[in-house]
């Protein structure tokens, strides 16, 4: 039962983080075409989850807390059902070649940044493999 309890509170932190991070990125960069928000989100919990992922290699990372932040937490903040929809929605308008620097940028870098911060966890940590 405290797994589900975990789950549902890391959700909801992790959707509410989602939508301060989204909505500030898109009021900074005032675009009404490009999905700025979304792929800062992305972008931010591919490294996040790379530096935890990191951590979690170390085993320093119970698994009660591991189910609260990755499932829950992160499972919350990131987007990607989101970006599915948002590059959709360039395609269906015409905008293919935002949609395809949306693909393009949130997968190649988010896969980076993941890298990223598993590297540096391991930095951290002292022990790079």
């Amino acid at each position: 039962m405290i797994r589900y309890i975990l789950l549902g509170l890391g959700g909801a932190i992790g959707t509410v983080l989602r939508y301060l991070v989204s909505t500030n990125t898109y009021q900074f960069f005032q675009a009404a075409i490009f999905p700025w928000g979304t792929l800062v989100v992305n972008l931010t919990g591919s490294l996040i989850i790379g530096f935890l992922a990191g951590l979690n290699e170390a085993n320093l990372i119970a698994p009660n807390l591991r189910t609260f932040l990755f499932i829950g937490l992160l499972g919350g903040y990131t987007t990607f059902s989101s970006f599915s929809l948002e590059t959709l929605n360039l395609v269906r308008a015409g905008e293919i070649r935002y949609a395809i620097i949306n693909v393009l940028v949130s997968n190649l870098l988010g896969i980076a940044l993941a890298f990223g911060g598993l590297f540096i966890s391991r930095i951290m940590m002292g022990s790079i493999k």
